[in-house]
């Protein structure tokens, strides 16, 4: 085989092989950017271990407290927003705990926990692997969050 047949060989085989998301520090997805729900679950579906429990469950609350949300894929990772308003959180995946960001959170009743002098209006929750979540409370913090005017990049 010519040195021509043998890279036109590694293209077919390149383009058959099932690709996996890279990692990223801390194990968060390296996902192209993409906007719908279907980018994010591919995103949920490349986190490894516990975190992804944690991811699919705050997604699955955003689903159900906020049904008309739209979905996206940015920077890696994902984003929750209401058409013409904006973004109202994003969850990012870290070495030892899940990142959710409400963009409005200063405006949450009660703030959720996270903030630095440089947050601005942005406020977090870190999710540990034996952390327990409240449902109730991140139900609440979505549903306001998302009548709130979002983050426009």
């Amino acid at each position: 085989m010519n040195e021509v047949e043998n890279d036109m060989v590694k293209k077919k085989t390149k383009g058959t092989k099932r690709k996996t998301a890279r990692l990223l520090a801390g194990g968060n997805p390296q996902i192209a950017k993409a906007e719908g729900e279907k980018a994010v679950k591919k995103y949920i579906a490349a986190i490894p271990g516990w975190k992804k429990k944690v991811v699919e469950r705050i997604n699955g609350s955003i689903t159900m407290a906020v049904p008309e949300t739209k979905y996206a894929v940015k920077w890696n990772s994902p984003f929750y927003g209401i058409e013409d308003q904006g973004w109202y959180a994003t969850i990012h995946v870290f070495t030892k705990y899940v990142k959710i960001t409400f963009f409005n959170g200063v405006s949450l009743n009660p703030h959720p926990p996270g903030f630095t002098d440089r947050s601005k209006n942005a406020r977090w929750l870190d999710i540990y692997e034996n952390d327990n979540i409240d449902s109730v409370m991140m139900a609440s913090w979505i549903q306001q969050a998302a009548k709130l005017p979002g983050w426009n990049p």
